[in-house]
């Protein structure tokens, strides 16, 4: 795959990202999980200590004065931990790792065949919905934790989400995702396809697809192969002229988004297609122009629910720096770092 730029520009753009993220005022919650996921990503190519090191402490402090409870979103912040974990062998990271799973095994509110409801607090938000968001907080940390334990029934239960979410969620006729599925009303309620829900899938898809050991040995990892590919085809040819793409993807005036750019355009170099490196370059470059001097990644949207129509999508502003969009444009960063070091 060939990508025009060099591995020491792309480490001291991470290298900016990562010190405004940690910056940021973030929370034990899914924005913090996303944009420490990112930086852990970063710490993986660059090997750089002052990442760990201020993950830690960052992580000792919130220990001391005490955890959230568990939700679908506060378990994003299992990402870290798993690379906490691997770096100190420290137990009281596992063992919060261990909590997290615990909740999503049994306590987590599930539906239909014991797919995971999407959770923001402690209360029954959405009651029987499932959004694509999930795939990333919940399903790929637990298979995370799966894999590195050795543990199989949660690597089938993560598998299992993967599923059910691409059945629910994925337009067939067009391969994009939907940002959501009511099962009660057995809909997608305003039907749209939102540029972050598919970014939160391919990402994730093709992460799964590159970490799990003897994939082809799972019958579930046929389905993901089969869903991520037909998504990806269909993405590649919504990608806007700067690079980006839409905040909903297949309406052409909404304006271009970073994080759902970066999820994707980090899938598809991921999935490893030499066909998608004109696509990638494109993105790279979109990143490019929307990274201030200081480290800020800029248009990223708000966070979004599942929103009523088209204008509530187009109407979530950009102004402001997010999480989310820190922490998957380090991942994008990250694994073009990996393909041109190769």
């Amino acid at each position: 795959m060939k990508i025009q730029t060099s591995a020491h520009d792309l480490r001291k753009v991470a290298g900016q990202i990562a010190d405004f993220t940690f910056g940021m005022d973030l929370t034990w919650d899914w924005p913090g999980g996303v944009a420490f996921y990112g930086v852990c990503r970063a710490y993986e190519v660059s090997g750089e200590k002052a990442h760990l090191e201020r993950m830690v402490n960052w992580v000792d402090d919130y220990i001391e004065v005490g955890l959230p409870s568990w939700t679908v979103n506060t378990c994003a912040m299992g990402h870290m931990l798993l690379t906490l974990y691997e770096q100190t062998n420290d137990p009281k990271y596992l063992d919060i790792i261990l909590s997290k799973v615990d909740y999503l095994e049994h306590r987590a509110l599930r539906f239909g065949d014991r797919v995971l409801q999407h959770t923001v607090s402690t209360r029954n938000d959405f009651p029987e919905q499932c959004w694509a968001d999930t795939l990333f907080m919940a399903a790929y940390f637990m298979l995370r934790v799966g894999v590195m334990l050795k543990e199989k029934r949660w690597i089938d239960d993560a598998l299992h989400q993967f599923f059910w979410h691409i059945n629910y969620l994925q337009d067939e006729n067009n391969g994009l995702w939907y940002h959501g599925y009511n099962h009660i009303n057995k809909d997608h309620m305003s039907e749209i396809h939102w540029a972050r829900a598919n970014a939160w899938a391919a990402y994730t898809m093709s992460r799964v697809s590159r970490e799990i050991p003897d994939g082809y040995l799972y019958p579930s990892m046929m389905h993901i192969w089969s869903s991520v590919r037909d998504q990806l085809a269909a993405l590649k040819m919504l990608q806007k002229e700067d690079g980006l793409w839409g905040t909903v993807l297949d309406y052409p005036s909404a304006y271009g988004e970073v994080s759902a750019t970066a999820g994707i355009a980090a899938s598809m170099v991921i999935h490893g297609n030499p066909l998608h490196s004109k696509y990638i370059q494109k993105a790279l470059e979109g990143l490019f122009e929307n990274i201030g001097e200081n480290g800020r990644v800029m248009n990223v949207s708000g966070g979004t629910a599942i929103m009523n129509d088209i204008e509530g999508y187009l109407e979530i502003d950009c102004k402001w720096a997010q999480g989310w969009g820190q922490g998957l444009a380090l991942a994008f960063l990250a694994a073009v770092i990996e393909t041109v070091e190769k």
